[in-house]
Order: structure tokens, then C-alpha cells, then sequence
């Protein structure tokens, strides 16, 4: 049987397996119609299906992990976990997504596969939680697929993207209540800046947010894109991508809170996974892969500081090791698939004995 958890967790608390907020629903469940804000136009949840970047790497990631439970704790349309679970018949799957319309989506796209598969609606911060709540005690791997989805980016009503019209909103869990209204709208001007400058290395964050400041109130997407472009010197436009593209990753960023549950994710997917598990992470952009390589640094060393070329003296614990793969996607697929250019996958496996 087909099981789909689609209660959302509490972001400052999290909700028990017997909560209400944490409740099963039927596979194929259709989204209904939602409302994004008070005030937001309301839409029929578009088709939730994209290709997953780096599939071909990441089907072979996991051919050799134990038999077991793969999370895909950014499962989206499932695209990643529809790969695996074809390929590799030893695997199941949990796939985690706060989005409720990638939820819907994918638990339709993965009820052929019986109860090989479940799905829980919840943020990847809360991975531990999610895992407790099925009864799974170690798994053979995790995956995570990080930033925004195409679908996501393609729905104008979300908000995501400076190249559709609507409303400022961002939200991947659309029952929170912080959007990316609130950010621009009543931000403090040191806190425009960090977020510009820690979350998308943004050279201008210091123009962007004053010009901000002085536009207010800002409420769509193509105001806002208006605002950043005009504050950005010319000649800075005229080279490489579209002059908003960083100040709309790091306030999506802000508003989903993804970089703070990052570390805390990873480190849970390690400690979770048995011997010769794996976890692998693709990221898009040098704050997501900075946090990667910190957590998995910490894993392999244990925080050892002793000199290379003599024994460890500290009594370090080794979990991990690094894997060696195709760290970006193939010339093909970025032919194929522009989006994924900025990828990068980083793997790690599980230690069969810590030493």
C-alpha cells in the first residue's frame, strides 16, 4: 500500500505522528485550489514535472548502497526517485517536500511503486523527525536536490521567477506566513544587505537595498526586478545573466529559510546512514556548496587537525569518506537542460568500520 503523509510540520515546533497537523491522505490526493495570500489571486496547481538534473549520475550514485531506504529529501515531481526505484529494485524510497502541490504530484507519480514508496510533507530540516515517525532506523542513502524546481519557477502565481509577473511571494510552503513581500517591504536595511550579500554574494547589496527601501511598497515580481536592474551601473548589466537573478535566489533563499536547515539535514542523513550508504547532494550556488563541503569536511575528519604526515592524536571519529564522480553534468544534459549549469554533486559513503 501507498502511503502519503501530507501533514506539515510546525517550523518552530515539530508535530508529533499523531498530530493533526501531521496526517495521511490517499495516493493520487489532487491539490486543491489555494490561496496564496489574503489578497493573492487564486490558481489550479500546474502539472509538477521536470527533469531531474545529473539523473544518469545519481541512478549511479546508488547502484552499489545496500538494500534499503533511499530519502529524497527534495523530492519535487519525484523525478529522482521515480529514477532510482526503476533501476534499482533492492531500494525504496521517502521522499520529504514542503510544497504542497510537488506533494500531490508526486505521490501520483509514485503509487505504481506500491509501498516501495512514501511521502511526507514536511521541511528537509526535520529529516530525523520524518524518519522517527515511519519507524526507519538507518537508511541506505540520502539525496538532496537543492534550490528551486523548474515547475516552481515556472508557475507565475509563486513568485519565484524575474522573468514572470505576480505577486511577491516565494513561499515553497505555502501555509507559512513570512513571503518575500515581507522581506522587501519591511526589512531593516543591514538585514537587506546580509541577505543579499550572504546569499548570493551580491557586489551591490548596499544600492540594491537602499533603492529598495526607497521604492516601498513593493508588491510584484516586475516592480521589484525594476527597482534592482535601475540600481545595478549600466555597464555591470550589459555582462553575464539578468541583473535580478542573484537578489531573487537570495530572498527566495531568506524566505524558505533553506540555508540554516541545511547542515542540520546533512548531518542527520550521516549519522542515519549504515555502512556503505551513501549521500549525495546537488547544489547551485557557492552558500549552498560552502555548507556541503563544511559538513561533509567534518564527517571525514572527524575535526582532526593533526599534521597529514603523522598518526591522528586526537581521538577523531572518521564517518565518511568521499566519493569520486562526474561533479558536474554532462555537456549533453547542459545542452539539454540549461538550468543545470550551475550544479554541483558532491557525494559521500558511509565508513564500513569508523576508525
Amino acid at each position: 500500500m501507498f502511503v502519503s503523509l501530507t501533514g506539515s510540520l510546525s517550523v518552530s515546533k515539530m508535530a508529533s505522528p499523531n498530530s493533526a497537523r501531521y496526517r495521511l491522505a490517499r495516493s493520487g490526493e489532487k491539490s486543491r485550489r489555494h490561496s496564496l495570500a489574503e489578497g493573492l489571486p487564486v490558481s489550479e496547481a500546474p502539472v509538477f514535472r521536470h527533469a531531474p538534473v545529473m539523473e544518469r549520475e545519481i541512478v549511479d550514485v546508488f547502484a552499489t548502497v545496500p538494500a534499503g531506504t533511499v530519502v529524497d529529501a527534495t523530492l519535487g515531481g519525484a523525478g529522482h526517485s521515480v529514477a532510482l526505484l526503476s533501476a534499482h529494485e533492492h531500494l525504496d524510497i521517502v521522499g520529504i517536500d514542503r510544497d504542497d502541490v510537488a506533494i500531490a504530484a508526486a505521490s501520483e507519480r509514485l503509487s505504481r511503486f506500491g509501498s516501495r514508496a512514501r511521502v511526507a510533507r514536511a521541511r528537509f530540516g526535520e529529516f530525523a523527525t520524518v524518519l522517527e515517525s515511519l519507524g526507519v532506523e538507518e537508511i541506505s542513502g540520502a539525496l538532496f536536490d537543492l534550490g528551486v524546481s523548474s515547475p516552481q519557477l515556472d508557475e507565475g502565481d509563486r513568485g519565484f521567477s524575474y522573468r514572470v509577473d505576480a505577486l511577491l511571494d516565494m513561499r515553497m510552503d505555502r501555509s507559512q506566513a513570512l513571503t518575500a513581500a515581507d522581506v522587501v517591504n519591511t526589512y531593516e536595511r543591514a538585514d537587506l544587505v546580509r541577505v543579499l550579500r550572504e546569499y548570493a554574494d551580491e557586489r551591490f547589496a548596499g544600492r540594491i537595498a537602499d533603492a529598495i527601501i526607497a521604492a516601498r511598497p513593493l508588491s510584484t515580481t516586475s516592480e521589484l526586478v525594476e527597482v534592482v536592474t535601475a540600481a545595478i551601473p549600466a555597464a555591470t548589466r550589459r555582462r553575464g545573466g539578468h541583473p535580478a537573478k542573484r537578489t531573487f535566489q537570495a530572498i527566495r533563499i531568506e524566505v524558505n529559510n533553506e540555508l540554516d536547515q541545511l547542515p542540520v539535514a546533512l548531518e542527520s542523513a550521516i549519522h542515519q546512514t549504515r555502512p556503505a550508504g551513501r549521500v549525495a547532494v546537488i547544489s547551485y550556488h557557492s552558500g549552498e556548496d560552502r555548507i556541503v563541503k563544511d559538513v561533509f569536511r567534518r564527517a571525514e575528519t572527524g575535526g582532526c587537525e593533526c599534521p597529514a604526515h603523522l598518526p591522528c592524536g586526537c581521538g577523531a571519529v572518521r564517518l565518511v569518506k568521499r566519493v569520486r564522480v562526474a561533479d558536474t553534468p554532462s555537456a549533453h544534459e547542459l545542452e539539454s537542460n540549461p538550468r543545470s549549469r550551475s550544479a554541483r554533486l558532491r557525494v559521500v559513503e558511509r565508513l564500513a568500520e569508523v576508525v
